[in-house]
């Protein structure tokens, strides 16, 4: 089957990839010709474990190809994917304006009946809109629109696309229905469950799962916040819950806020949505308020630790990506944590395994990128642990320490166990511990 893929940012690269790797003939088309022209030449313009063997491998047999010319790439494939940005607008719903820019071409390159799949995070009732624009300008056309909502995470994407635990369709046509399941048959045989249902229901269970991930990760941190004022171990108390059965381990993870291009993004539209049709979530709001409350917390601690004024300060950064495994830092906490260090008067210096590229395009001058860990350490009044990179988990502790004018430790993924630390000689404070 032949599938045209339009935007090759993260899921539509991984997509694109994990479908040709499934048999499929895929165009991955993009406006960005530079994009497009590192692509050609075998450079993957994300930071994704993995993705770089499979694009190799399945352009090598000749199942994906990058183009710019998105509408030959829709006249000439079956299936046209959607997977362009849908960024947050600046009240907080989501910004179609390139979705719809990609439908409006579809629609002027329509040459027979197309399946039109929405991988983009949309809005509940973007799927209708779309099937109404395009039979709005193309008389007697001959489509169906379906709602596939990706599930993948940034540093995992490739094994989340091959072995998800789900694949949702959303669709009334049996026709779609048929060529979305005969896509997807390598999964039939791991036994991945498929959910089959209307448009509105796929585009709310993506929208549903992230806001409710996000909620646990707001919850774990009120909890944690508490737990400091009580004197109880939040670690602890986050086990004993994930025992629970009901409730799980996954996501109870006390840090400075969640971040990324999912959560923050996802949760602000639903918010939206709601508002927009009478209801108020009171619920997700919260989770909305104490995720960007967190981030502060993280500041003040930081204050704290180096005696109330921040002016002068040199201060270290492990990490500026929103997770490990990744060079995305949209949204992510560190950025947030930098930018208030820095209006606050301190010398940022920070090391990333791989977002000081993206860093740079933030902060340009205003902050010292380091070469490793170690010459963060340089000088610095105190470190900050914002990302729980692998590589920052076992520091040579008395190296960190030798290189620092005062040993000043603010952990905010609890790495490091807070009595090997102060045994260490440093003055350490955690999350929620």
């Amino acid at each position: 089957m032949r599938i045209c893929m339009i935007g090759t940012g993260y899921v539509g690269l991984v997509t694109g990839c994990g479908l040709a790797e499934f048999g499929m003939k895929v165009t991955c088309v993009d406006k960005v010709t530079e994009k497009i022209a590192m692509l050609k030449r075998g450079e993957i313009p994300i930071y994704e474990p993995g993705l770089k063997d499979l694009v190799e491998k399945n352009v090598k047999e000749g199942r994906l190809s990058f183009s710019t010319d998105i509408p030959e790439a829709i006249r000439n494939n079956l299936v046209v994917f959607l997977a362009v940005g849908t960024p947050s607008d600046d009240g907080g719903g989501a910004d179609l304006r390139y979705l719809f820019d990609a439908v409006d071409e579809i629609a002027r390159n329509l040459n027979g009946y197309k399946v039109i799949a929405i991988k983009s995070t949309v809005p509940v009732g973007t799927a209708k809109r779309v099937s109404r624009r395009i039979a709005g300008r193309v008389e007697g056309a001959a489509f169906d629109v379906v709602s596939n909502p990706e599930f993948l995470r940034e540093g995992s994407a490739v094994e989340d696309f091959l072995h998800p635990d789900r694949v949702v369709i959303g669709t009334e046509s049996e026709q779609a229905i048929a060529i979305m399941k005969d896509i997807y048959s390598p999964l039939y045989l791991i036994e991945t469950p498929f959910v089959i249902t209307n448009n509105e229901t796929a585009e709310m269970i993506k929208y549903a799962a992230n806001t409710f991930l996000a909620a646990k990760i707001s919850y774990i941190n009120e909890v944690a916040n508490i737990c400091e004022l009580v004197g109880a171990d939040v670690h602890v108390v986050a086990r004993a819950m994930g025992l629970d059965g009901r409730i799980s381990r996954k996501f109870l993870h006390p840090g400075p806020g969640f971040g990324g291009s999912c959560f923050p993004k996802d949760t602000r539209a639903l918010y939206h949505l709601a508002r927009e049709k009478g209801y108020d979530p009171a619920l997700i709001g919260s989770v909305i308020r104490v995720n960007e409350n967190q981030k502060t917390r993280m500041v003040e601690k930081v204050k704290r630790r180096v005696g109330g004024d921040l002016s002068g300060k040199v201060i270290g950064v492990l990490g500026v990506s929103f997770k490990p495994n990744t060079d995305d830092i949209r949204e992510s906490p560190a950025i947030f944590v930098i930018q208030r260090l820095l209006d606050a008067g301190a010398k940022v210096q920070a090391f990333d395994p791989a977002a000081l590229g993206e860093a740079r395009k933030v902060f340009g001058d205003a902050i010292t990128y380091a070469a490793n860990a170690y010459e963060v350490a340089q000088g610095a009044d105190a470190i900050v642990l914002m990302t729980e990179w692998n590589q920052f988990r076992s520091l040579d502790l008395q190296e960190l320490k030798g290189r620092m004018k005062t040993p000043v430790f603010v952990d905010t993924r609890n790495v490091y166990d807070p009595r090997k630390m102060e045994q260490a000689g440093f003055a350490y404070e955690g999350v929620g511990r």
